[in-house]
């Protein structure tokens, strides 16, 4: 498996594994599929974004980005990780999220902030055994699938 940063060549692998959670998946509430160009693009405005590869193939990808605006959260940071169905399970995600965690503190960041769909009761255990503490669930805030659902932040002091 190669670790890496993402490039606008692998938009579309990226793609394919972020779409096919948002047409089938709970943790993401967003129900608008990523266009190539807003991914590229995306992909060039963050300062972090690997990607985790094996044979030629995206299995994964990791990002982090501000978690609100203004200077006082300049030091918090919200990531997201998603990996292909075909690759969960065997701990790509953990080290994604450690590269992410290596990143962020050497960045001068504080903390990470995961939002995970209520739902997803895989996604809060990932990151609970990865350390991150839940702080607060919010009832019914997305709505998907003609439902409303729970998200779930956690947080890890770095």
């Amino acid at each position: 498996m190669i670790l890496r940063d993402a490039t606008g060549a692998d938009a579309a692998a990226i793609a394919d594994i972020w779409n096919r959670e948002i047409r089938e998946g709970v943790s993401t509430f967003n129900t608008v599929e990523k266009e190539l160009g807003a991914l590229k693009a995306l992909i060039a405005s963050e300062a972090v974004f690997k990607v985790a590869e094996s044979d030629g193939m995206v299995l994964g990808f990791a990002t982090f980005g501000p978690f609100r605006s203004g200077p006082g959260y300049m030091r918090t940071m919200e990531h997201t990780i998603y990996l292909a169905e075909r690759a969960r399970g065997k701990g790509l995600g953990r080290v994604l999220v450690d590269t992410l965690e290596a990143e962020a503190k050497a960045r001068g960041v504080h903390v990470l902030v995961a939002g995970v769909g209520g739902e997803n009761a895989g996604g809060i255990a990932f990151h609970k055994q990865l350390g991150f503490v839940e702080v607060g669930r919010m009832p019914q805030v997305g709505q998907k699938f003609d439902r409303w659902m729970d998200l779930v932040l956690l947080q890890k002091m770095l």
